[in-house]
């Protein structure tokens, strides 16, 4: 039997493709979360944000599985990733006000550092954000190449900012112990959350540095220096 022949698919049909269609479904749990953040706090990070955010795992999965990686479908993983973290950064800023300036330089860091790191990327050919090559950091490269840590560290983030959102309502304690919900979940996950922060320092050093030396390669040709 002869195979049988594919016909070239249309720019349109990327957005159909498997992963972007659960990318899809990230973004509409994470604005349900929204419309219940206030004052259905489990219903919120039970159902919808925590939703939101594992799909995430499955989304690389299926575009693998499915041979389809798309710098649309890596573009709106990262939004959607950023959004997720942002906003709910933003609420903690309504319910801890007098923290106001620690949730600023938080989301000025994580969209920084990501917004660095991703245009580095695309100007150096990279398929995808997650592609660092073999000489850049090795935290770098461990964080982005083994995909247990780097699932790891980013739920253990996420789960940071929920213990502190947690810890404005009265959920009981942790089971076992005189100490609040939100509070020890808060304990549990705050080194990987500092551990996530210095990752996004390195990562804006580390895209700044291959940016420059890019400009450098530019520059040089553009005089004839080279």
């Amino acid at each position: 039997m002869t195979e049988e022949k594919k016909s070239p698919i249309k720019n349109t049909d990327i957005f159909t493709f498997i992963p972007n269609l659960i990318g899809y479904g990230r973004v509409l749990t994470l604005l349900a979360s929204w419309l219940t953040m206030k004052s259905y706090p489990l219903i919120t990070m039970l159902a919808f944000y925590s939703t939101s955010c594992l799909l995430d795992a499955f989304d690389g999965a299926a575009a693998r599985k499915y041979g389809q990686s798309t710098k649309f479908g890596a573009v709106l993983d990262m939004v959607t990733d950023r959004s997720s973290t942002c906003s709910l950064i933003v609420f903690l800023g309504i319910i801890y006000p007098d923290w106001c300036i620690l949730w600023q330089f938080l989301i000025s860091l994580d969209l920084s550092s990501h917004y660095m790191h991703m245009y580095a990327m695309i100007t150096s050919g990279a398929s995808s954000h997650k592609s660092v090559s073999k000489d850049s950091n090795i935290l770098m490269r461990l964080y982005y190449t083994n995909r247990k840590i780097l699932f790891t560290v980013c739920a253990f983030n996420e789960l940071f900012y929920i213990a502190l959102y947690f810890a404005h309502y009265d959920l009981g304690n942790f089971p076992g112990t005189s100490i609040p919900t939100g509070v020890m979940l808060a304990y549990i996950s705050a080194p990987t959350w500092i551990f996530k922060q210095i990752m996004n320092v390195i990562q804006m050093v580390n895209a700044a540095l291959m940016m420059s030396h890019l400009d450098a390669q530019q520059y040089n040709k553009l005089h004839k220096l080279i």
